[in-house]
């Protein structure tokens, strides 16, 4: 039971640290707008994107290669998520 303890203090530490990146900030995907100010404010300022109107394919097309600029920070669900939320309202 002493082994099995010392290696949950030695491991949870590391694994939680492992994940916050992943996670990030504010990684609420209930929260599109919270999900967006996350993932897009730790490459640029928000008002980058909030400043312009784009049509929803238009978005898909920024939105995909910020993602891919990201070095796996976003996920397709928060690709998806994020690009519904311009479209609705920074939409054309």
């Amino acid at each position: 039971m002493k082994r099995l303890l010392k290696l949950v203090w030695f491991w949870a530490p590391l694994l939680t640290v492992n994940l916050t990146p992943a996670l990030g900030p504010a990684a609420d995907k209930a929260d599109p707008k919270a999900l967006f100010e996350a993932r897009c404010s730790m490459c640029h300022p928000l008002s980058r994107p909030l400043e312009k109107k784009k049509t929803a394919a238009e978005w898909r097309e920024t939105v995909t290669r910020m993602k891919g600029l990201s070095g796996g920070k976003i996920s397709d669900a928060e690709a998806e998520t994020v690009i519904k939320y311009l479209s609705e309202t920074r939409g054309k």
